[in-house]
């Protein structure tokens, strides 16, 4: 008897990629001995409602779809009292969590490997009430510059194509007053940039050492960054980042079981690359154990 899977499909995402490749996709998963049933998002926010009315029917629930798609799928996964299994083939820009959990880019091969693959706690990010996260909630200037910076110029350009984009924002950057709370500790600064993450890859402009970051410890990785008084203050925040070294003036690297972070006004945030408002006491919590990865 042939296990029944929900395979959720975001038709934007990778630019309407998946018909190309959605008949390979569903091949590996019939000769894997899988019945799936597709699903299809119709906009943002679309995903939880899904997995929340439907995936109690199935025995395992794939996304297909970049990192947002993979956070809403978990936001609904995590108000189910009996949660499933879920897969990840990746199909966005970014793809964080893909890096981080080696999962091929190649949609064919992603499918074999959910099939093949061991089941992975992964802790979730809360923010506020009812509101979650995979691996990043972030504030400030460098969340929307790496995610700004075009694709191809990444490629051909590498560090220069984000010292340039930086640069074309510079004179828009602005800091935000913080008191930021964190397990053992307080700091108030003026912060150019703020992220609680859970991954190893941060719009592929941040990269931790796998040996600094435990997916499933209930532990976040906070980074906070100053802003820069000149030109020299800013190579060297860039440096630092990709190089993992964070033992300059310019950035804190901190770790913490939960975190609340007080402005004076309400500032905008990010959660997994999508629109996360605008808040002025933010509280953010790990979920542990949160849901389970087939990786």
């Amino acid at each position: 008897m042939q296990k029944r899977m929900m395979l959720l499909i975001n038709p934007n995402a990778g630019r309407g990629a998946y018909r190309s490749v959605l008949g390979d996709v569903l091949k590996v998963f019939y000769d894997g001995g899988w019945l799936p049933t597709v699903f299809f998002t119709q906009e943002q926010g679309d995903a939880p409602t899904l997995v929340t009315d439907h995936a109690s029917d199935f025995d395992l629930v794939v996304c297909i779809g970049g990192d947002g798609t993979l956070s809403e799928v978990c936001s609904g996964m995590m108000l189910l009292e009996s949660q499933r299994p879920i897969g990840y083939i990746p199909l966005g820009t970014a793809n964080d969590v893909a890096r981080t959990l080696g999962i091929p880019f190649k949609p064919a091969e992603a499918a074999h490997h959910i099939l093949s693959g061991r089941e992975m706690p992964y802790d979730i990010g809360q923010f506020g009430c009812n509101s979650f996260f995979t691996y990043i909630a972030a504030f400030g200037a460098f969340t929307e510059v790496s995610y700004a910076t075009p694709q191809e110029r990444k490629r051909t350009w590498g560090h220069m194509a984000y010292m340039l984009e930086a640069l074309r924002h510079l004179g828009q950057l602005t800091t935000s007053h913080a008191i930021v709370e964190y397990d053992g500790g307080v700091l108030e600064d003026e912060f150019l940039f703020g992220a609680v993450a859970n991954s190893t890859s941060v719009a592929g402009l941040v990269k931790l050492d796998n040996d600094k970051v435990d997916l499933a410890d209930g532990i976040f990785e906070i980074l906070l960054v100053k802003k820069p008084r000149d030109l020299l203050d800013l190579n060297d925040i860039v440096i630092s980042i990709l190089s993992s070294d964070f033992s300059g003036p310019n950035v804190s690297f901190l770790k913490s079981r939960e975190v609340r972070i007080l402005f004076d006004e309400p500032i905008a945030w990010t959660r997994d690359g999508e629109d996360g408002g605008k808040h002025r006491d933010v509280f953010i919590q790990s979920r542990h154990p949160g849901v389970t990865l087939l990786v």
